[in-house]
């Protein structure tokens, strides 16, 4: 077994659409980290979703659904720091505002 520190999801704008961040392909993954930053002046939404392989994202595995963040907020959610991802399955977001929240997402693949 081979357990590699990595990041999942390198700092990014997050879409006003539903999209998958990362997949855990051939690895199983550890979530260690989930940060989130409304870099704007205004309150937005994020919401997040772990999908097992082959789903698609919807309530059934909605884990953080349309957190508000205000103006320059950061928040790290602890409800994702230690969730699993088995082979196949993914991180996916939707924020409720384009160009308004930031994520980086870090953790670990074991092979």
């Amino acid at each position: 077994m081979t357990v590699s520190v990595t990041v999942l999801v390198p700092a990014k704008t997050v879409e006003n659409v539903q999209t998958t961040q990362y997949t855990a392909t051939g690895v199983t993954a550890i979530i260690d980290k989930f940060t989130a930053t409304n870099f704007t002046a205004t309150a937005a939404t994020i919401s997040v979703n772990l999908v097992t392989a082959a789903g698609s994202s919807g309530n059934s595995n909605l884990i953080t659904k349309t957190k508000t963040l205000q103006a320059s907020e950061v928040y790290t959610f602890p409800e994702l720091v230690g969730q699993v991802l088995g082979i196949g399955d993914f991180i996916s977001t939707i924020a409720g505002t384009a160009s308004a929240i930031n994520m980086r997402v870090s953790g670990r693949e074991v092979t």
